[in-house]
This record gives structure tokens, sequence and C-alpha cells, in this order.
């Protein structure tokens, strides 16, 4: 433990300002066959180098929300991931890099999650190779629990970001152009909503203090993923009822009903465990169910998280045939593998 840490914070990491460095080096020495690091610009690169003629990713933003996003880097998603620091965006020069590094002359896409950061700095990012690369880009906004926040113009952009990139990044690998990669991606984000709720905040190193303080019977319920506070505060409830607060906003505001088939994703926030997650799909099925709503494809684990937050999150994706077919595709990743 870092002698200069507070003593209230306990964490795995030799010194705060490494710490994403030697994550991000980690990563490149656990998956040498699906990622290389580039160390100088703190950019994970799928290993082989850019494919000619194939549609690259990229996605990026701050640390502490692994796997999201250098885990996802890897076949049947994304082709880079720019990391900046904890909660911080990466700069423009990390995502010019990233960008002239995967052009396989087809065009890259940006996938960007609606926090002001990132969304101005991919947008400079993609003025900086204008002319030589063809860019175009995709900003996520699913979160319904608030419009605007300490971090956002509108929506934020959370859950649905996971399965934006493993969908649109099928189509890419089956060689759909830049043009229908992007316009997968903008279907994805149009019908995909999420919200979560947190049991306990969460302790940015830097800061070491917890970014909101709840008491040992409160839930924050709308909160995002920089472990900025939610919606309103309720007292611990029943998970089935817990889980009712994130299900209802999200089904009416995709306006699903009797007939309809949903990727139903419950993500958890850092620190909260399978067993409790498995629970809370549980209720998540058996509200959809009561309403008619089937449960087409599921994910759950640790996709996109807050650090050590406890609590959860939901996000539902209106299905159809063509998405089936491009969440089935394979992909192998850090953080998610299946059909290979």
């Amino acid at each position: 433990m870092a002698t200069n840490a507070p003593t209230a914070m306990k964490k795995l990491l030799n010194r705060v300002e490494d710490l994403v460095p030697e994550s991000l080096a980690g990563l490149g020495a656990a998956h040498p066959d699906l990622v290389t690091i580039d160390a100088p610009n703190q950019v994970v690169l799928r290993a082989g180098g850019p494919r000619r003629g194939k549609v690259a990713l990229i996605s990026g933003g701050g640390s502490g929300h692994e796997p999201l996003h250098g885990g996802f880097v890897g076949l049947g998603m994304l082709d880079a991931a720019c990391a900046g620091n904890v909660f911080t965006s990466p700069v423009p020069d990390q995502m010019e890099a990233a960008t002239r590094a995967v052009d396989g002359g087809a065009g890259v896409l940006h996938i960007v999650k609606n926090y002001t950061g990132d969304v101005l700095n991919f947008q400079m990012a993609a003025e900086l190779v204008a002319g030589e690369i063809e860019v175009s880009s995709v900003v996520t906004n699913d979160d319904v629990a608030v419009q605007d926040s300490l971090y956002t113009a509108g929506r934020r952009g959370v859950g649905v970001t996971v399965l934006l990139e493993k969908i649109a990044g099928a189509a890419a690998e089956a060689g759909a152009s830049l043009a229908d990669v992007t316009a997968t991606a903008v279907k994805v984000n149009a019908n995909g909503r999420s919200m979560g709720l947190a049991l306990t905040s969460c302790i940015v190193p830097a800061a070491g203090t917890p970014t909101f303080e709840l008491g040992p019977d409160e839930v924050e319920v709308g909160i995002g993923i920089h472990g900025e506070p939610g919606r309103r505060r309720e007292k611990l409830a029943p998970v089935d009822e817990m889980a009712e607060w994130l299900v209802s906003p999200i089904v009416s505001d995709l306006g699903l009903g009797r007939g309809d088939s949903v990727l139903a994703f419950v993500n958890g926030m850092g620190g909260t465990p399978l067993i409790e997650l498995y629970t809370a799909f549980n209720s998540v099925a058996r509200i959809l169910g009561g309403q008619g709503i089937s449960i087409g494809r599921s994910l759950v684990g640790s996709y996109i998280t807050s650090l050590e937050m406890a609590g959860f999150s939901v996000t539902l994706l209106r299905l159809d045939d063509e998405l089936v077919r491009l969440w089935d595709a394979p992909v192998h990743t850090p953080a998610l593998r299946w059909g290979v």
C-alpha cells in the first residue's frame, strides 16, 4: 500500500499516479494474444494491427469503469480503447493516436459516452484526422435517471455502451461499411435504456474520500458511473422493489409492452457479488414476465463499473432478428468471449 494514500482508503496500488499505466500494463501482460498497449498514449490496441478493409471501432473514457473499455478490445468488439485518468476523459491526442493506429482504410467509428469531456475531445480528435481518415461517431445517452448532471448536457451514456460496442463490433467484423456500422450503433442506442442504484459510494484514489455519503439503511437511486449522486434517496428495500424502481422507468421510456423481446443486462457497479446480481436478475425477469415482455438474450456481471461501488444497473435493449444475430456473433476480448 502506498504510504502517501489516506489511511481511510485501502486499495491495491503502488502510487496513485501510477495506477492507470500499471493497470494497462497488467492488462497487456495478462492478454498478449488479444491486446497490445501503447503506453505513451495510454491506448489499448487490438493485437495484430489494423485489418485492411475493416471498419475500426474506438471507444474510451476515464478509467475506473473496468472492464469498460480496454477489456472489450478484440475480435468482434473494439479495435482500440483510450484510457484517461480515473473518472477523467482522455485527451484528443490519445484519441487521434488511436484513430491513426487502427485505420484499415474503411473508416473509423468513435463510440462516445455522453459526458461533456468525452464528446468534446473525440470531436477534436476527429478534426485532427479530417481529410486523412473518414470518421463517424455515435454518442450513447441511454440513462433515464436524469436529464442533466455534473458531467453531461442531456442524458448520460452508461450500460448501452457495452451492448453497442458488441453489436456494432460484430457488424464491422462481418465487413459492413462505415455507414452501415454507424447506423447499427445508432439503432442500438435508440432502442436501449438504463438506470442504476448504489448501496455504497466509491472512493476516487486521488481524493481518498467517498463521492457521496449514504446512511446504513439508504440507497441512492439513479446514480451515474462517476460516483455522482442520483435522482433520489430511498430506504434500503427488498431487491424486488429496488429492481422495480429501475425497470419501470426504462419500460415506460422505451414504450415496451406485451410481445416485445429484450436483451436484459444486469450490471454490477464494481462491489456487488454475482450471487446478488443473479438475485436482481431474477427480480427483473419476474417484472418483465408479468408485463408480457420476454427476455431474448441476457448478460449478468460487472461490465461497466464505478470503482468499488456496491449496487447495480439495469439495461434493456429492444431486440429484433438483426440485433440478435449480431449479439450472438463470435467475440473474443479480455472481458467478453463466446462463439470462438
